[in-house]
């Protein structure tokens, strides 16, 4: 009946251009017509990470609420954390529609939105305005026409200190010119010396120490990951999260919706991005923390996102394709895969497969 029940509200959605049905599905969760998840606490599932506990280790990844009009919302889904964003210092409408597209035999999106949100002002005032104590990330970017790209992510760490639990600096977008240039290393190295230093003194003002983590694409060469790893390290950023969408369109059904500019997500880019994932687990070490991302639809591709070296796992397009029920039953799943493997806690099972995804092509 549940199985039905979504087929039906799918249909329902996708009768309507993707961005009108993602718009719908924001108002639908504001007004409170989505009903909250109940999903019974599992000790085994609570991870600690960069400081901060973690209900459980599935979050919604930034792209979905860029304008922060819903994150509460989404927490009662059964999400253990959920990022806001991509914001901007300057409101900026993105780039022209249709910008979104499903490739439904791949379970896929392809968007070239371009960082389209209402600014850092419209943002910061409704997470003002937020009294519980859920875990909330802001993902912060840059103007398409800014002149010091870098100074925008300084001043989106200042605006947003007081309001975040965790900040995302962005650069790996590939609907922004220029934006995943931000990856070579002495372009790196630049943007996380004025971030962590701003981030610095705001902690000092403050007394609270927000952490950073740096969002990279899954389109990188071996070389390219070896430089991300160093200047992470060398910095002290306190994690990583693989990964982006992708330009590749390798064995893809939809072959005419393919040809379309912009990034991939879905079920297709899980493979390649848990390769970028285990890769980095290798090159950064045990202890960084990385959220993995990229093709999460079911509570076995989360977990094998932490086989592969995550700590903690995002989803999105996932959600498009199986609805609002899905962070629920991801949650569930994962409780019933560790009565399954007999382990305490889901930590146990991180980098339990690293070495097989790590020898993977990418």
């Amino acid at each position: 009946m549940i199985g039905a029940f979504r087929h039906a509200a799918r249909r329902g959605l996708f009768l309507f251009d993707p961005e009108t049905a993602h718009g719908m599905s924001i108002a639908a969760l504001r007004s409170g017509l989505v009903p909250a998840c109940r999903i019974s606490p599992d000790p085994r599932l609570v991870q600690t990470v960069a400081g901060l506990t973690f209900e459980n280790p599935l979050g919604m990844a930034a792209g979905y609420d860029k304008n922060a009009e819903v994150p509460e919302a989404l927490l009662k889904l059964g999400f253990g954390f959920t990022e806001v964003g991509t914001v901007t210092p300057k409101p900026q409408s993105g780039n022209p529609r249709p910008r979104i597209f499903r490739l439904v035999d791949d379970e896929a999106v392809i968007n070239r939105l371009g960082f389209n949100n209402e600014g850092h002002d419209a943002a910061f005032r409704r997470l003002s305005a937020i009294r519980g104590k859920g875990i909330i990330g802001v993902n912060i970017g840059a103007n398409k026409d800014s002149e010091d790209r870098i100074a925008d992510y300084v001043t989106g760490i200042r605006r947003f200190y007081s309001v975040a639990r965790y900040f995302t600096a962005n650069i790996s977008s590939p609907n922004t010119p220029g934006l995943r240039d931000l990856q070579a290393r002495e372009s790196l190295a630049a943007l996380l010396s004025a971030v962590l230093a701003a981030r610095d003194e705001e902690a000092a003002r403050s007394g609270r120490k927000i952490p950073v983590f740096l969002k990279i694409a899954p389109d990188l060469t071996e070389e390219g990951m070896d430089d991300i790893a160093a200047e992470a390290l060398s910095h002290g950023l306190e994690g990583l999260i693989v990964s982006n969408t992708t330009l590749a369109r390798h064995g893809l059904k939809d072959q005419r919706q393919a040809k379309e500019a912009g990034g991939l997500s879905g079920k297709p880019l899980f493979d390649k991005s848990t390769a970028v994932l285990a890769k980095m687990r290798k090159r950064v070490g045990a202890a960084l923390p990385i959220i993995g991302v990229g093709g999460v639809s079911s509570a076995e591709t989360a977990l094998e996102k932490i086989r592969a070296g995550a700590d903690l796992v995002q989803l999105y397009s996932g959600m498009v394709y199986e609805g609002p029920g899905l962070p629920g039953e991801i949650v569930r799943g994962l409780s019933k895969l560790l009565d399954r493997e007999q382990v305490k806690s889901i930590r146990q099972l991180r980098d339990t497969r690293v070495d097989h995804w790590a020898t993977r092509s990418v």
